[in-house]
């Protein structure tokens, strides 16, 4: 599967389950535009704010042709970022881990709940175990994709740098498919799809802009 590529067709999402709602991918929703929002159930920032926003762009732009589509996915914390605990998100409205704690303290949890409901249909990122050894190529890949600077660095730093990507490629049990091929950088991630199911906006962590944009694709 080529990966996604901004002003092209877009490749699929990789989905192992819809938990909940009707998904689908973009060739379903053609004629439509597609905003998916990626996030992990242990990401308090998830649920602090690109979800609720989500929720509100659910309320303000479905009736104008908007389809949001939820996908969970896990690149750290798999005993925690599993579909198990997203079926108890989308049943019961209840989080984990870091989210729950963080949630917790600041008093916006009923019942230990979340106090808002996810209208549009949620589902869990593919995932496959993560091949060991890491290769030698897998280590370059890594940090071309991440530190466009990494040749400037003296040769021990590249080397130490070098061993901090290995020893953190062999911890990570899984590699989560729509996450890769949509080479995200964490979560929140937002992917936008238009009409005729061209990749328009992929970015991480709020994004001031993510709104203007939704309403220029769909006045198109």
């Amino acid at each position: 599967m080529n990966p996604a590529r901004i002003g092209q067709q877009s490749p699929p999402l990789a989905v192992s389950e819809w938990v909940q709602g009707n998904g689908g991918n973009f060739a379903d929703f053609l004629g439509q535009v597609i905003l998916v929002e990626v996030f992990q159930v242990n990401c308090p920032g998830c649920f602090l704010y690109a979800l609720p926003q989500a929720v509100e762009f659910y309320q303000r732009y479905t009736e104008r042709g908007l389809i949001i589509l939820g996908i969970a996915t896990a690149f750290e914390d798999f005993e925690l970022n599993t579909l198990e605990n997203l079926r108890l998100l989308s049943t019961q409205g209840r989080v984990a881990g870091q989210t729950l704690r963080t949630l917790t303290e600041q008093g916006l949890l009923s019942n230990n709940c979340l106090p808002f409901t996810i209208p549009f249909p949620l589902g869990m990122d593919k995932l496959q175990p993560s091949e060991l050894p890491i290769s030698d190529v897998a280590v370059t890949d890594y940090i071309k994709e991440r530190i466009p600077q990494f040749s400037d660095y003296s040769i021990e730093h590249q080397h130490h740098l070098q061993e901090q990507v290995r020893s953190y490629l062999e911890g990570v049990k899984y590699h989560a498919e729509t996450f890769n091929r949509f080479n995200l950088k964490g979560t929140p991630s937002h992917i936008l799809v238009d009409k005729q199911g061209i990749l328009r906006w992929c970015s991480f962590g709020h994004d001031p802009q993510l709104e203007t944009v939704i309403q220029q694709l769909l006045a198109n």
